[in-house]
This record gives structure tokens, C-alpha cells and sequence, in this order.
């Protein structure tokens, strides 16, 4: 009688446990990211690893949106125009009431194809009248190759100027493990996924392409 060969057994690929589980990343699925390199920062702080996001601290350039008659989305001559914002004597950003301006936060991100992030404004800029957001989403490949910024618009609701110090924390970035992207946003036309600095809409590049 043949005896019976036992089947090969399949060495399974170990997924790491913060990707099997879906959801928002706490901090420890946080740091194990950063560490096997999903997540890549640059600066990294430590500190600013919060129990379920990753808070982002503003940059130090700044940029008022300024308009010059109506903005028509396809042709990028009515875009409103960025004019570089000086810091004052003490090194403070000042945004006037119903200004609208954009800076880079001070860290340069990289998502790997199995995250997504989604950046939203703190609770004590909000309690003093002032937001912070630009596009929530940070798709999956994100800044993946070089790093990038993330672009935020301020806006100050409130009657007097607001201060703002650059270098402090600013906004938070909720991470979530995914299946994986089919197309990394990087891969994508016209997309902000290598910039180092604010950079003009290109919107009108989607636009024309219709």
C-alpha cells in the first residue's frame, strides 16, 4: 500500500495586523506604519501622534488668494492670483478677516497604496472662528515617490486679524488601512502628489481634458 504523502504546506505572507484590521489607525498602527515605512514623514515627531490621527504643524510660507474680476474655472488667466505673505516682526502669520490663505503644512508626507488619509481642522482654531481645509482626502500613493506637502486653506471668520505661528500644530491627518489601489494617486494626471510648496489650482487642466 502507497503510504500517503502529506500535502506541501503554504507558507501564508504575513500581513501586517494594522493593515488586516480595516479602520482608522490609532497611534500604536500609527507608529508600526511609520516604522515598516507605509507611512513616511519628514520632519517626524513623535509627539504628535495622537490617539487615533497624526497632527501636521504649519509651515512657514504663506499665500493671500487675491481675485482680479470673475474666475472662470477653465481658463486658468482668472485664477486668483498667490501673493507671498511676509511674516510680521515676531515672526507671526496674519490673516485678515475674510482672508483666504494657503500654506503648506510644515511636514512632507508619503502614503503607501494601502492607506488613505483624511486631513481635518482642530477644534481650538474652530472655537476662535477660524478653518482650516482645503480638500479633506489624501488618496492612497500620496507624495509615495518624493513626499509631499499638504496644501491648507485658512480662513478667518472673526471681525479683527487673527496670529498664527508657524511651526505649530495646525491640523490632524486621520490615517485608514485600505485593499490597496488599483491607481495610486501619484500615478494620476495633473495631480499635487510631488509638490514641495503651494502651487496654483489646476483645475483647469481637468476642464479642458472634459
Amino acid at each position: 500500500m502507497t503510504p500517503v504523502q502529506p500535502e506541501p504546506q503554504v507558507k501564508k505572507r504575513r500581513i501586517p495586523l494594522w493593515r488586516a484590521r480595516r479602520g482608522v489607525l490609532t497611534d500604536r498602527a500609527i507608529r508600526r506604519a511609520h516604522s515598516g515605512g507605509e507611512l513616511r514623514i519628514e520632519p517626524f515627531d513623535a509627539t504628535l501622534v495622537r490617539p487615533a490621527a497624526l497632527s501636521l504643524r504649519l509651515g512657514h510660507e504663506a499665500f493671500s488668494l487675491v481675485t482680479h474680476g470673475p474666475v472662470d474655472i477653465a481658463d486658468r488667466s482668472t485664477y486668483p492670483g498667490l501673493v507671498r505673505k511676509e511674516p510680521d516682526p515676531r515672526g507671526r502669520l496674519v490673516v485678515e478677516p475674510g482672508e483666504v490663505v494657503l500654506a503648506p503644512t510644515l511636514e512632507k508626507i508619503g502614503l503607501s497604496e494601502n492607506l488613505v488619509g483624511l486631513v481635518d481642522g482642530t477644534s481650538d482654531y474652530a472655537r476662535l472662528g477660524i478653518s482650516v481645509v482645503l480638500c479633506g482626502q489624501v488618496s492612497p500613493g500620496f507624495g509615495h515617490g518624493k513626499l509631499a506637502v499638504i496644501t491648507l486653506e485658512i480662513v478667518n471668520h472673526l471681525r479683527h486679524p487673527v496670529l498664527l505661528y508657524p511651526g505649530t500644530r495646525i491640523c490632524n491627518l486621520m490615517l485608514f488601512a485600505s485593499s490597496g489601489s488599483e491607481l495610486p494617486y501619484g500615478e494620476m494626471p495633473h495631480n499635487y502628489s510631488s509638490d514641495h510648496a503651494v502651487v496654483a489650482s489646476r483645475l483647469a487642466d481637468h476642464v479642458r481634458h472634459h
